[in-house]
């Protein structure tokens, strides 16, 4: 594989981290929840462990709430080796926690408590530029969007991202309990959609984006724009789709006994940027682009096979087990 532990470049994550409770009993609502299990979660955090798990090298830019939570939150990232350095903390505002339930089917269901959190307060002016400035790759979400200040601190933070020369890598991680409506979701999400280099949704993300109920080819492309160098649509435990201005393919995925889907399209993210951030002629080599592909795959897949995100990511040597292993 590409990355060999080796991967040098700096890969920044932008946006949430916060805390998800978790039922102590799977297939349960959250009101018949007996109890709660506290996970760190937030996608953007979780794409940066999951880069540093697999030998990368990774920072967090974010706001937490100088509170318990928020101390335990940043010293999961210093402990799993994500750069800290980007990370401000609010008096005056909470943590964000997120109550999700799994479902008898897997599927997650949540509840937020941001009112507002300290996550939706960051600043333009708190944002610390020469890190931004120094990243190869920058990862970044749509939740950072839905409110100011927030929303201005993100623009900010990507347009000093491209500025600097740096890779656009945008997964909106549609959570829609969380906007004011889903047709604010989609014109928000879309509103930065022409930056970003490279783009991830879910099947459910490009049937809620297109208003198509088509997970096909020229929906997918219906998503294109002309500055983009990757389209990924990840389907689950059907693997994912891929879409480049030359070529486009599948990637089957890795038959696992699935626990939680919590964090595997983290994973996967994070797989992808760890891989290409130092090469990014791989995105125009579709040989090339299908084995890291296919390494990201199976490092979502064992993502889903314990509880929650961040102690569910793999190592590089977790992944290429499953690999050798085959599908």
């Amino acid at each position: 594989m590409a990355v060999n532990g080796s991967a040098s470049g700096l890969i920044v994550s932008f946006g949430e981290m916060l805390i998800d409770f978790v039922p102590t009993v799977s297939g349960v609502s959250l009101a018949e929840a007996p109890g709660f299990l506290k996970a760190p979660g937030g996608a953007p955090a979780n794409v940066a462990i999951a880069v540093t798990r697999l030998g990368g090298k990774s920072a967090f830019v974010g706001k937490l709430g100088d509170d318990e939570f928020g101390h335990m939150l940043a010293g999961i990232l210093k402990q799993n080796g994500v750069q800290a350095d980007g990370i401000n903390f609010d008096k005056g505002a909470r943590t964000a926690l997120a109550f999700v339930t799994l479902r008898a089917d897997g599927e997650r269901e949540f509840m937020f408590y941001r009112n507002p959190s300290a996550d939706m307060l960051l600043t333009p002016e708190e944002l610390n530029l020469d890190l931004i400035r120094s990243a190869k790759v920058f990862h970044y979400g749509s939740i950072s969007l839905i409110v100011e200040p927030c929303r201005s601190a993100h623009l900010k933070a990507m347009e000093v991202a491209k500025e600097a020369g740096a890779l656009l890598s945008y997964d909106p991680n549609l959570r829609l309990p969380l906007w004011p409506s889903a047709d604010e979701a989609r014109t928000q999400i879309k509103s930065i959609w022409d930056k970003a280099d490279v783009i991830k949704v879910s099947d459910v993300e490009l049937e809620f984006l297109t208003g198509s109920d088509k997970i096909d080819d020229e929906s997918a492309m219906s998503l294109w724009h002309p500055n983009l160098k990757l389209l990924l649509v990840t389907l689950g435990e059907k693997g994912c789709n891929y879409y480049t201005k030359k070529f486009h393919g599948s990637v089957e995925a890795f038959h696992v006994k699935t626990v939680d889907t919590t964090g595997a399209g983290d994973s996967f993210v994070g797989a992808l940027l760890t891989n290409i951030v130092d090469d990014q002629a791989i995105l125009e080599d579709e040989a090339r682009l299908k084995e890291v592909l296919r390494f990201a795959c199976a490092c979502g897949a064992i993502t889903t096979t314990k509880k929650g995100a961040i102690p569910a990511l793999p190592t590089e040597a977790d992944a290429l087990t499953l690999l050798k292993g085959g599908s």
